[in-house]
């Protein structure tokens, strides 16, 4: 799986062409004669929702350095997305939960950097988990908030998170 562009085959490192398959323009390897995909990048999240408040994470690194989302990232090769969510969680916050406590809230589709990203979020009670948030080391800051404690400050909300924030806030009420 290619979850970006690229110019060469990753087999052979020919140039790539382009062909017709499947009715869309495809990256091709003219010396493998095979077509080389391009795939979303799949990415979890947890959104902990305490009342009407939520675990707000401040991003220290890329994409959307400082800025304020849910806890989430890359999912590994070798594990469900509950899991990855569940391990993200823990990695940029210190707060655990079991991943039968999840709950699907939404998955979305986004273009990010000339790549897809397909977005896959769960959200869970406060009471569910363990642990008091503290920052991570991708992250600045960890701490409850409504989701719209950070508007007028110079701080926004990560792009792909947006709306989830106001969806999660008071999801079990």
């Amino acid at each position: 799986m290619i979850t970006v562009p690229g110019d060469h085959c990753p087999v052979c490192g020919t140039e790539l062409d382009r062909v017709r398959v499947e009715n869309r323009d495809r990256r091709h390897c003219p010396d493998c004669d095979r077509v080389v995909w391009q795939n979303s990048k799949p990415v979890a999240g947890v959104a902990v929702a305490d009342g009407e408040r939520v675990l707000l994470v401040e991003r220290a690194t890329e994409p959307d350095f400082g800025t304020w989302g849910i806890p989430g990232g890359n999912i590994e090769y070798d594990e469900p997305p509950a899991v990855g969510a569940a391990r993200e969680l823990r990695e940029e916050t210190g707060v655990s939960v079991d991943v039968e406590d999840l709950e699907l809230l939404r998955t979305d589709h986004v273009e990010r950097g000339g790549t897809g990203v397909v977005a896959i979020r769960y959200v869970v009670r406060r009471s569910d988990t363990e642990g008091d948030p503290t920052a991570g080391r991708e992250v600045s800051d960890a701490r409850f908030a409504v989701p719209d404690w950070f508007v007028g400050t110079e701080s926004g909300v990560a792009p792909l998170d947006g709306d989830l924030l106001w969806e999660a806030s008071g999801h079990f009420d």
